[in-house]
């Protein structure tokens, strides 16, 4: 039988805390939160690779308990920082390529507007001109190219090597 949560079933098990049991450094505690269990079982497992990581440290058996924890949070701190130093050097590259691709995108627009001035410009004059963008090659669009050899001049502009490129598979 398929079980239908209502709305008001959802938003009530959303904002109820949920309680799990978990092993951080041989004892059990119980842990709740509005987080999933899987989520706080993931916390208690990083602090545990935490302790385990101490552990491995030359004197720390050594070291009060008071010292022992305040290493474990210096490292849980200093965890976090890094994290959110690379979320802020993430998002700041993606603002960086949002930029970009405003700017791309406005230079393409006026490209568009200049190749269609041109080829007012050059109608007026008698001579009948087409744009075909051919953003790339493999595969070819053929069909598209078929349509242009009823012309005498057909000219291609390329932003790379010549050689493998529009032109040869046009003269071919």
């Amino acid at each position: 039988m398929r079980q239908v949560i209502t709305e008001r079933e959802e938003v009530h098990r959303m904002s109820s805390k949920n309680k799990t049991e978990v092993l951080i450094d041989g004892k059990i505690y119980t842990l709740s939160g509005y987080e999933s269990e899987e989520y706080l079982q993931r916390v208690a497992t990083y602090i545990n690779n935490k302790l385990a990581e101490l552990k491995k440290l030359d004197g720390y058996a050594r070291l009060s308990q008071e010292l022992k924890s305040i290493l474990l949070e210096l490292n849980v701190a200093d965890d976090y920082f890094k994290a959110k130093n690379q979320v802020e050097m993430v998002e700041e590259e993606l603002a960086q390529k949002d930029q970009e691709l405003y700017d791309l995108k406005h230079e393409l627009i006026s490209t568009q507007i200049k190749l269609e001035d041109a080829a007012k410009e050059l109608e007026a004059k008698g001579i009948t001109a087409r744009v075909l963008d051919m953003h790339t090659i493999k595969p070819l669009d053929e069909q598209a190219i078929d349509g242009l050899l009823d012309r005498k001049l057909l000219v291609t502009v390329e932003e790379h090597s010549v050689i493998g490129g529009l032109g040869g598979a046009v003269a071919e």
